[in-house]
């Protein structure tokens, strides 16, 4: 191994990369949702799934449900904004958003889009089921943050809108009755994003396509069905530098564990959301890993027309 190439991963390693402190505090509040709903709904039968991914043949890709909640033969869409400032709705449903500090976003047909995803996640589980299975499917958009002054409009676009406090109170009084299993069944075979935590806490979210670890490690891991967790070791100090593997990746699956070697210049493929292609991660940059649990539904909607 060339002293220039064990140099390059020692730099890689001891680069920070900091945390993007406002697509952070979306994702802080989404989390905090998605745990509250939890505890508010596990009484009465609600089950609560976050960042669910449906394939969307039309367009493209996939399209992302910040949460989705299951309870008796009912399917809570919910589309989550914790935006702060005030909003305004036009006549082409575009919601424009007026920041504090005198900025404008246009979030664009925030309520259509939600509608949307949540008629291709009906048809999905009724094509898997075979049959119309009269799902009550209810359209949410929550509101979280209190620093938020709405229009009068907001309640006339057909969706149940709801502030945090709302929201759990729904979960909270709501008995669903008895669950529909096929129903739990279709939304927990989605997935969800893939996560990489890089040196200094910042996240990549997308689809890792290769860990790029060998065929032992890719053979290991083919086959599970939850999700695969990891941290990585990178040691530190001068001894680094005379060792060809001077970092180690700790693998979990549910139950099955397995430790991996990573030899200078080893890279991960992945697709980051955002980005036109897919690039390589150096593994000396990457302190952790959380990949989904594979989708079982990805031949789901294939033949759907748009809604």
């Amino acid at each position: 191994m060339k002293l220039g190439q064990r140099w390059n991963w020692w730099r890689q390693r001891r680069r920070f990369h900091p945390p993007d402190e406002i697509h952070r505090a979306g994702e802080l509040a989404e989390q905090r949702l998605a745990k509250i709903s939890r505890a508010a709904g596990k009484a009465n039968g609600w089950h609560v799934f976050e960042s669910v991914r449906i394939p969307d043949v039309e367009q493209g890709g996939k399209r992302e449900i910040d949460l989705v909640i299951v309870g008796g033969n009912t399917l809570l869409v919910v589309e989550q904004k914790h935006w702060s400032g005030s909003f305004e709705i036009n006549a082409e449903e575009e919601f424009i958003q007026h920041r504090k500090n005198g900025t404008t976003h246009n979030h664009s047909t925030v309520n259509q889009r939600i509608a949307r995803k949540s008629r291709m996640l009906l048809a999905m589980h009724n094509e898997r089921v075979g049959k119309d299975d009269d799902v009550d499917v209810r359209v949410v958009l929550a509101f979280t943050n209190r620093n938020l002054d709405w229009p009068k409009n907001v309640m006339t676009l057909g969706s149940i809108v709801k502030d945090e406090a709302g929201f759990i109170g729904l979960l909270e009084s709501e008995h669903p009755g008895q669950l529909n299993e096929a129903l739990l069944e279709t939304v927990a075979g989605f997935g969800t994003w893939d996560e990489v935590e890089l040196n200094g806490g910042f996240i990549c979210k997308g689809d890792v396509l290769e860990l790029g670890l060998g065929t032992a490690v890719e053979t290991w891991q083919s086959s599970r069905r939850e999700a695969l967790e990891g941290t990585v070791a990178h040691p530190a100090g001068w001894r680094a530098f005379l060792s060809s593997k001077p970092s180690k990746l700790n693998l979990a699956a549910g139950e099955r564990r397995i430790e991996a070697s990573l030899p200078y210049g080893t890279t991960m493929r992945m697709h980051v959301v955002g980005r036109k292609s897919p690039e390589d991660i150096p593994w000396s940059t990457v302190a952790a890993i959380n990949l989904s649990t594979p989708s079982l539904n990805e031949h789901l909607g294939q033949a759907l027309q748009k809604p």
